[in-house]
C-alpha cells in the first residue's frame, strides 16, 4: 500500500505547488501496480454496495488537472468495479446562457449526487477561480454586480469566490457528503509528449484541440492559478489531494488508495434488520419454499 498522507494539503499557509513531484518511483512493477489497483476496485465495489444500501451518505470526487493529465483515464479505470445505477460523473464545460443567469455555484450544486451514491466532478466549480483568472475577460460576460470591466476583477473577489467554495464544501460535510478533491499535478513536459501522441496516433486525434495548444502557452498562468486556489481552499475537513501524474498507473494507484482509506472512515454497514423484518423474511422464506 502506498503512503497517501504526503500527498494530502490541509492547511496550505505555505503551500507551493512547484514543491510537490510529478513523477515517483514506487517499490513495485507495473504489473504489480495493477494488481493493487484491482483490489482497491474490488474494495471499492464492496463498499459502493453498504454507501447505497446505508443510504445515509454520499460521496463527491472531483478531478482538476492541466490538459492530457489523464482524467477521463483515471475515472475509466479507478471507478470501474462500481455500479453504474450509483455513481454519476459530470463534466463541467463552458456555462450556457441558462447557468449564466444564476449565481456561479448553481449549476454544481445541481450536480451533487444523492445519498447513497457516488458523484464525480470532471472538472469543477474550481473552473471559476482557475480558467477566469488567466482568461478574467470571460467573467464579463456573467453580468455579475460590480464587476464592469477587467479592473473591477481584483483579489477580493476571488477570495469572495475562495470562502464561498469553501463554505459550499463544509455544508456537504455537515449534510453527510464527503468531498474528495484530486489535482492530477503532470509536468509541461510530459505534457507536451501526450499532446504529440494525439497527433501522431490516428486513433487519438480526435482528442487534440488546436485550443490545447493556445492554453498551452498559459502553462505558468495555471499553475499560479492553481496554487492560489489550493491554498485557500485546502482545510483539515477537505483537503486536496496533489497526486504525481507523470506516469499514469502509479497516479491511478494513488487515487484508488485515498478514496479506499476515506470509505474505511466512514463506517459504512449494511442496515441491520428489526425483528418485523426478520420474521416477515423468514414468512416469506417459507412460502417460496413450499411453491412447486
Amino acid at each position: 500500500m502506498a503512503k497517501t498522507k504526503k500527498y494530502q494539503v490541509t492547511k496550505a499557509k505555505d503551500f507551493q505547488l512547484s514543491e510537490y513531484k510529478t513523477a515517483i518511483e514506487l517499490k513495485l512493477s507495473k504489473e504489480e501496480i495493477k494488481e493493487e489497483i484491482e483490489k482497491n476496485i474490488k474494495d471499492l465495489k464492496d463498499q459502493q454496495e453498504k454507501l447505497y444500501a446505508q443510504d445515509r451518505k454520499g460521496v463527491l470526487i472531483i478531478f482538476q488537472a492541466m490538459d492530457a493529465a489523464g482524467k477521463d483515464s483515471m475515472i475509466q479505470h479507478v471507478m470501474s468495479g462500481v455500479n453504474p445505477q450509483g455513481c454519476v460523473v459530470t463534466s463541467f464545460k463552458q456555462p450556457s446562457t441558462l447557468e449564466l443567469d444564476h449565481d456561479f455555484m448553481w449549476r454544481v450544486h445541481r450536480a451533487v449526487p444523492r445519498r447513497g451514491d457516488i458523484g464525480i466532478f470532471n472538472r469543477s466549480y474550481y473552473e471559476d477561480v482557475l480558467i477566469t483568472r488567466v482568461h478574467p475577460e470571460i467573467l464579463l460576460q456573467e453580468r455579475l454586480p460590480g464587476v464592469d470591466s477587467l479592473e473591477d476583477i481584483t483579489e477580493k473577489f476571488y477570495t469572495h469566490r475562495y470562502k464561498s467554495i469553501k463554505q459550499f464544501e463544509s455544508y456537504l460535510a455537515r449534510e453527510g457528503f464527503v468531498v474528495l478533491k484530486f489535482f492530477l499535478h503532470v509536468s509541461k513536459k510530459e505534457q507536451k509528449n501526450r499532446f504529440l501522441r494525439r497527433i501522431e496516433l490516428p486513433e487519438k486525434n480526435w482528442k487534440f484541440s488546436e485550443s490545447d495548444m493556445k492554453e498551452r502557452t498559459y502553462w505558468d498562468d495555471y499553475q499560479d492559478a492553481y496554487e492560489k486556489a489550493i491554498k485557500a481552499t485546502a482545510t483539515k475537513s477537505n483537503p486536496w489531494y496533489i497526486i504525481p501524474a507523470d506516469d499514469k498507473w502509479t497516479s491511478r494507484l494513488l487515487v484508488s488508495e485515498i478514496i479506499n482509506e476515506q470509505f474505511a472512515k466512514m463506517d459504512l454497514a449494511f442496515p441491520s434488520v428489526s425483528a418485523e423484518q426478520e420474521a416477515v423474511l423468514e414468512r416469506s422464506k417459507k412460502v417460496l419454499e413450499k411453491e412447486e
